[in-house]
């Protein structure tokens, strides 16, 4: 049943203003995300494909523009909204957490807590994220994406983002689409040369992480920063 064929009053938006929003259930508040439907689809069928896809609304959190390629009438533009909205309450639940906020000094916390940003990816993404001079994240900033086996890292842009956010200090992780996460030559070499801009700059490079879906490489945990 299309949302134009539901009696008004029992329509997601039309409940909302009505009962309030404690009183949706997950599928309604969806459908109002997502906005419209397709062909032989509501915004509440698609809804409810998704939850049946991740099982658990808690794992909504880890989706990206590809998790849901395959739901007929989810195109990229409701994709993507649905991860702004994923990432937006993750911002919020952190925030309203820091007690339990993660410590950007231990690369296994550091990596289980950001992997969901790689899930999927068939190319290289390189985050930074930037700490101040207590090690709590200031910021955390997708700057270069590469073709299937490198990406292109200009160290000015990593020191200017760190310039602009009053950075102490930084850690950078990238993925290895492989699967691999053994660090290139390349890998090597561009730690190398943020390290030693940062050390003129006052700026340290903590760490530089290498990931896949299910493991990573910590240049910092096999004394690769020194």
């Amino acid at each position: 049943m299309l949302i134009k064929e539901i009696p008004e009053v029992e329509r997601p938006r039309e409940r909302l203003m009505k009962y309030g929003v404690s009183n949706l259930s997950n599928e309604e508040l969806l459908a109002i995300l997502i906005k419209t439907g397709s062909k032989g689809k509501s915004s509440r069928d698609l809804a409810s494909e998704i939850l049946r896809r991740v099982g658990d609304i808690s794992k909504l959190k880890d989706i990206n523009i590809h998790t849901f390629e395959s739901i007929k009438g989810l195109g990229l533009v409701k994709r993507i909204d649905l991860v702004a909205l994923a990432e937006l309450a993750r911002r919020i639940y952190l925030n309203n957490n820091r007690d339990t906020k993660i410590s950007y000094t231990n690369p296994s916390l550091i990596y289980k807590d950001n992997k969901y940003l790689f899930e999927g990816l068939k190319q290289e993404y390189f985050y930074v994220f930037y700490l101040d001079n207590k090690k709590n994240l200031i910021e955390r900033k997708l700057l270069f994406m590469g073709t299937i086996d490198r990406s292109i890292i200009h160290p000015r842009e990593v020191f200017k983002n760190a310039y602009l956010c009053n950075a102490s200090a930084l850690i950078c992780m990238h993925n290895h689409p492989s699967g691999e996460v053994i660090p290139s030559r390349a890998d090597v070499e561009i730690t190398k040369t943020l390290r030693e801009i940062g050390h003129i700059q006052g700026i340290e490079v903590l760490d530089h992480l290498v990931v896949s879906d299910d493991s990573y490489f910590s240049f910092f945990e096999n004394n690769l920063m020194e």
